[in-house]
């Protein structure tokens, strides 16, 4: 029962019930990508120029920087093939895809930041405080 409310009200952590029964009507289950968002196209194109509708429901927080660069790409009709279906070939340059993390206690916080505990570093000898 809990979990019935949850979805009704708690949306932010996955579908909402009209997301969840469209999805169910119309929509088929495409592929999950390792953050554990779930990805759907549309049975019948119905969008402009006969394009499939495509979506994500996102596995807790609702977060587009979730979205990893090759599913971002299908999502947006960049690539007909799904990351499942046809995975993009891997640069040995490229990095591992990473969300958005500012706002989070991950983010990034220089020396000198108003974020950080400890203390400022001091002024170094170039440094004149303006005085009226």
């Amino acid at each position: 029962m809990l979990g019935l409310i949850g979805k009704l009200f708690v949306w932010w952590n996955d579908a909402t019930p009209g997301t969840f029964f469209t999805l169910m009507k119309r929509g088929n289950k495409v592929g999950e990508d390792e953050y554990g968002n779930r990805y759907y196209e549309e049975r019948k194109a119905s969008g402009p120029n006969g394009m499939t509708r495509r979506w994500v429901v996102y596995n807790g927080y609702a977060d587009a920087s979730r979205v990893p660069a090759a599913w971002h790409g299908w999502l947006h009709h960049t690539y007909q093939s799904a990351p499942t279906d046809a995975p993009l070939p891997r640069q040995p340059w490229e990095k591992d895809h990473q969300p958005n993390l500012t706002g989070t206690v991950h983010a990034y916080r220089p020396s000198g930041s108003l974020a950080r505990s400890r203390e400022r570093q001091s002024a170094s000898g170039d440094y004149e405080a303006w005085t009226p």
